[in-house]
């Protein structure tokens, strides 16, 4: 069993690379984006059916980790699992999944509101709460869900503005949304130029 590969990048397909390590290359499936000719760690998770064995990669032991939750949950195999984490990074999608956050797990292709729904029950308390520790994770999770909701309303797309939402919220716990909004715009402003 391979755990760990390091190797050149000789070629990059459609979710997958080709990693070189001395004179085999070595067909891996990877959410990460890696570019052509550089050197690549990645943690290894081989999934083995009836009729093909597969390698996924990882450049963090989390991702690796986050892959294995979603695959345990039922209806999530490896290919939904690889468009869930191509499309949402891992911290974003751990603070989703605590959070109770279906939206943002949703937009991956392939996952809809029952799905999203069904990954956040059966793994919620599974994933720590992220940058939501304890005894404030419900009024976060609620201040984090009315900030996208109002940024939305805005007319921000959601995978846009996620992250830079989910570190407002955790950098002011206290804050409301009426003081929060107001913070996000200056953020989303602040990046534009």
């Amino acid at each position: 069993m391979i755990g760990k590969l390091q190797g050149v990048v000789d070629y990059i397909g459609d979710g997958f690379v080709i990693i070189m390590a001395g004179p085999v290359g070595y067909k891996v499936y990877t959410p990460e984006y890696l570019t052509p000719k550089s050197t690549a760690t990645l943690w290894i998770e081989t999934v083995v059916r009836e009729d093909s064995i597969r390698l996924f990669g990882f450049t963090s032991q989390a991702a690796q980790n986050l892959f294995n939750m979603l695959t345990a949950v039922s209806g999530v195999g490896p290919k939904v699992a690889m468009a869930i984490q191509s499309t949402i990074n891992t911290d974003t999608l751990m603070t989703a999944i605590a959070t109770g956050d279906a939206k943002t797990i949703a937009t991956a292709p392939g996952v809809g509101k029952k799905m999203a729904e069904k990954i956040i029950v059966e793994l919620k308390s599974r994933v720590g709460g992220g940058a939501f520790d304890c005894g404030g994770a419900a009024t976060s999770a609620g201040a984090l869900g009315d900030l996208l909701a109002a940024l939305e309303a805005l007319g921000y797309r959601r995978m846009d503005v996620v992250e830079m939402a989910q570190r407002l919220v955790a950098d002011n716990p206290s804050a409301d949304v009426a003081r929060l909004v107001p913070m996000a715009l200056k953020n989303i402003s602040g990046n534009k130029q």
